[in-house]
């Protein structure tokens, strides 16, 4: 056995080795890894709204002077002193996020104006760094502005060299305006990019009612404002809803037009696609469904977008419903997706919470009134200070003579000065800085205006500083500015995102456009082996079988039919005809298709036809009518509809017809009676039919009792009973009924 390694005395001069609680250490530091993933990189805070990467790209670009007024410089000198200063990650995650705070299929609003290639939206890359340029928008120099007035607070940068404001001033509404998304620890965002001028009159709304519920603020916020367009096709109601608890979701359409090409032949174009997808990738997606026969009413796309999107798709006839058209291409493609709304954001800048609409505007507006709190003690301070100064000059020019000969002739001119007149240091220090040609009168009297200027402005700070409602009028004059200058009438301005009501088409037709329409034979097999045999065969010898499995039953039906199927165990199983195996093989067993217990065996199967009722009935005889429509299962678990209980199952599941019902037992009786003594239910178990001492059902036949009933005997002879002669079988439902009649077949059925 080895020798146990034990950790060093303190002075046997090795490292100290403690141990660990390993949980412990570990729940600790995860806690610390996902407080700093929620913190400082996946979530926006609710004042700026922006993630510490983006703050820290708009602060490195203020201070490389990149305004809107000013030129460019190459992003890889942004991204560098973006890196080296602030952010201590990787230069290609940087330089991603600056790119995408140019594009304005991105931003609704970009705060970086880029030149050079920043990708597009068919999903293509930005050139390097090296190659591209940029500067600031207008947006950003509104997000900046008064951060050298003591706005907000600074804090020292990773490596404690150099500072970097904590928010910024965030005089635009970028949180909503711009959107985000992020996924931090056990929480996520998403925020679509809504109309920033409608922000603003919703805020100003909110500052004269801060009572206002969401509902009111949504007749300035409409909804989102995506910068590709689209149109939004939810409800209003569903839309407050989201905005009022934070969550929800959108769904955005493409907006398309059908344009005439002659002789009565058209196509449709899209113009406008979702936000976030890429327009090459959608048309690949397209462009495989067309390959894959899935958009049978199409015949080709093509993409004609210059600078404009412009999506080209060709219908396979002019007859074709451009509606389905695109209820099938909505349906399968990304011509229409959802964007999820999820406001989790850092309120305060501090607590991770999901705000409502009118929270994240009162958040908002709370910063602001910040701001403007701080920006006016920091504009007092300053103004005390000159007034200090310019009080020192003014007592120095009504005693030039005085100062001139103290300068001259003391060995401390800056002590006697201020022991002469009781100056301050600074003023002291000013009056000996003063240069010779500011003794000319002139500038005494522009000594006056301006401290008689900056007196003034000092009374109505002050007096700004004491009123609150002095506050929030200046505040309403600060966003009615930025509502003015990214207004309806700017091109910026101007809502891209249209709403409208999703249009009611049929369900079924627009299935039936997702497949194409052909005809097939549909085959099963004793053992519940099911196929679909092109075409509509008339011979069923010629098909093949596994050994031991014989033909069940075959019919016709089309490739957009749905094909119902009836179970022993009394279940409904609904299976698109599209979705059957082919023909060549033996085909499938219908577990592999639907989840049918192992105990159950296939009744039959049909073409569904929702004007039918049926008549089930189980071996029991206990039966009832029932719609097709309600026997249609939407999941491959099936629908139960008849209730039976071992050893009874159901047995015969027929289409009802005419008015009575002939019923035959094993025991070889038969009765007759009027179908509408048989309850039509939508599940249940039924009444009974028949009695019987012994034995169960055979077979049935609903009929016309004017018609007579009739039947084949094995060499395919038809007989019809009349009414007259009929008469000793007729009677009531749940009777035993009488020996069937002669000439009736052996085999106890109907043909």
């Amino acid at each position: 056995m080895g020798k146990r390694l034990l950790p060093p005395d303190d002075n046997g001069g090795g490292d100290k080795i403690e141990p660990v609680d390993l949980k412990e250490a570990l729940e600790r530091r995860y806690l610390a890894y996902a407080l700093s993933t929620i913190m400082h990189r996946a979530l926006p805070d609710v004042r700026d709204g922006l993630k510490p990467v983006h703050r820290r790209i708009m602060h490195a670009m203020r201070l490389l002077r990149l305004n809107p007024d000013q030129g460019f410089a190459k992003c890889a000198r942004i991204v560098g002193d973006v890196m080296g200063k602030f952010h201590p990650h990787g230069d290609q995650s940087i330089y991603d996020a600056l790119v995408r705070l140019a594009q304005d299929f991105s931003m609704r609003y970009p705060l970086v104006d880029g030149q050079g290639n920043f990708g597009n939206i068919d999903g293509d890359n930005a050139a390097a760094m090296r190659y591209t340029e940029a500067r600031m928008t207008e947006v950003a120099s509104e997000l900046l502005a008064g951060i050298t007035e003591d706005a907000v607070d600074f804090r020292p940068t990773y490596n404690e060299e150099d500072e970097e404001p904590s928010v910024l001033p965030g005089a635009f509404p970028n949180l909503l305006a711009n959107g985000s998304s992020g996924i931090a620890v056990g929480m996520a965002t998403s925020i679509p990019p809504h109309n920033a001028a409608e922000l603003c009159d919703a805020a100003l709304h909110l500052i004269e009612h801060p009572e206002a519920p969401v509902v009111k603020l949504m007749d300035f916020v409409q909804g989102p404002d995506f910068p590709t367009g689209g149109i939004i096709v939810d409800s209003r109601a569903s839309i407050l809803e989201a905005y009022e608890t934070g969550r929800g979701g959108f769904r955005v359409r493409s907006k398309w037009g059908q344009e005439d090409q002659g002789r009565g032949t058209w196509s449709i174009v899209v113009t406008e696609i979702p936000y976030g997808v890429q327009k090459a990738r959608l048309i690949e997606k397209i462009a495989e469904l067309l390959m894959a026969r899935k958009l049978p009413l199409l015949e080709d796309i093509r993409d004609e977008s210059a600078e404009d999107i412009r999506i080209v798709l060709v219908p396979k006839s002019r007859t074709v419903d451009p509606g389905i058209l695109m209820e099938s291409l909505f349906k399968l493609t990304e011509l229409e997706s959802r964007f999820p709304l999820n406001m989790n954001v850092l309120s305060r800048g501090k607590v991770p919470n999901v705000l409502s609409l009118k929270g994240v505007l009162k958040e908002w507006l709370d910063h602001r009134r910040e701001v403007l709190i701080r920006r006016s003690k920091y504009r007092l301070n300053e103004i005390e200070k000159r007034l200090e100064i310019l009080a020192g000059y003014l007592i120095a020019y009504l005693n030039i003579d005085e100062v001139i000969r103290i300068i001259r002739e003391e060995d401390e001119p800056k002590q006697v000065m201020m022991a002469r007149w009781s100056l301050t240091d600074n003023q002291a220090e000013a009056i000996l800085n003063m240069r010779l040609r500011a003794l000319r009168k002139l500038e005494e009297i522009e000594i006056r205006k301006e401290f008689d200027g900056l007196t003034a402005e000092k009374k109505q700070i002050e007096a700004l500083l004491a009123s609150d409602a002095k506050q929030w009028s200046t505040i309403k004059w600060e966003v009615a500015k930025v509502r003015d200058t990214f207004g309806p009438q700017t091109e910026l301005g101007k809502r891209r995102t249209q709403f409208a009501d999703a249009p009611e088409h049929d369900l079924t037709d627009i299935a039936h456009a997702m497949i194409e329409r052909e005809p097939v034979t549909v085959v099963v097999s004793e053992k519940g082996w099911l196929r679909a045999m092109k075409g509509h065969l008339a011979d069923h010898s010629q098909l093949t079988f596994k050994e031991g499995d014989s033909l069940k039953l075959a019919f016709h039906a089309q490739t957009t039919d749905k094909i119902l199927v009836f179970t022993t165990g009394g279940k409904f199983y609904t299976i698109g005809a599209d979705r059957l195996p082919g023909g060549r093989g033996h085909g499938e067993p219908i577990r592999i298709i639907v989840d049918m217990e192992n105990d159950q065996d296939i009744v039959t199967a049909f073409v569904h036809d929702p004007k039918r009722k049926l008549l089930l009935v189980s071996y029991d005889a206990n039966g009832f009518v029932v719609s097709e429509e309600e026997v249609v299962a939407n999941t491959r678990k099936g629908k139960q509809v008849m209730n039976v209980k071992a050893p009874d199952e159901a047995k015969r599941c027929i289409p009802v017809s005419g008015d009575h019902l002939a019923i035959v037992g094993e025991n070889r009786k038969l009765l007759v009676f009027p179908l509408a003594e048989i309850p039509e239910m939508a599940r249940g178990k039924g009444v009974r039919l028949q009695k019987y001492k012994d034995g169960g059902v055979l077979d049935l036949k609903t009929f016309t009792l004017q018609t007579g009933l009739s039947w084949q005997d094995s060499a395919d002879r038809t007989f019809t009973k009349s009414r007259e002669e009929l008469a000793e079988w007729i009677g009531a439902r749940a009777a035993a009924g009488r020996m069937v009649p002669k000439g009736f077949p052996r085999t106890g059925k109907f043909g």
